[in-house]
């Protein structure tokens, strides 16, 4: 993955630095940086994933310290069992939604494989995002809110067995003839 895909810059602006780390007449001291794909229109769907998976992932992580640390004095067991609950769903959620944005970034996204995407970022904000303001709030009717995110999650699973059926049989007609 390239270091410019990963810091939001185009390529060009790393290429123009790294000819500028070469020294005086002799060879540029960095021949190359950014390795894989540049950011185009096909490819930069799966690099906003990634970057929001990932910051979903931090987010479970830093909800997970908080309600251990922060909530424990503060909520009854009860809705701290709910909060954490919604911790563990993100967490899975945020790893297997950077899965399907690493995967659609090596190769032609398939639409089984861009749902799944779709499907575990609406399921985390649905469903953890609605335990979330259910332990804090104790807004009751939010429950109501809680199976769809349910329902996208498995949805988001179901499309990337789809996804993955389909990537499968690609590799194995490609393998057949070597």
């Amino acid at each position: 993955m390239s270091a410019s895909l990963l810091a939001g810059r185009g390529s060009a602006r790393t290429a123009r630095h790294c000819a500028k780390t070469g020294g005086g007449n002799g060879p540029p001291s960095v021949v190359h940086v950014a390795a894989g794909p540049r950011v185009t229109e096909a490819n930069l769907k799966p690099a906003i994933h990634l970057r929001l998976a990932a910051c979903s992932g931090f987010f479970a992580v830093a909800l997970g310290a908080f309600g251990a640390h922060g909530l424990k004095a503060r909520l009854g067991p009860e809705m701290l069992g709910i909060f954490q609950t919604a911790v563990q769903y993100q967490f899975y959620h945020s790893l297997a939604w950077l899965l399907v944005a690493v995967l659609a970034l090596r190769g032609p996204v398939a639409t089984a494989l861009r749902l799944s995407g779709y499907c575990f970022g609406a399921g985390i904000l649905l469903f953890s995002g609605s335990l979330y303001v259910l332990a804090l709030s104790g807004a009751h009717w939010l429950g109501a809110v809680t199976p769809l995110g349910g329902i996208a999650f498995l949805l988001g699973w179901l499309s990337l067995a789809v996804a993955a059926g389909a990537l499968t049989d690609r590799t194995s007609h490609h393998g057949a003839g070597d």
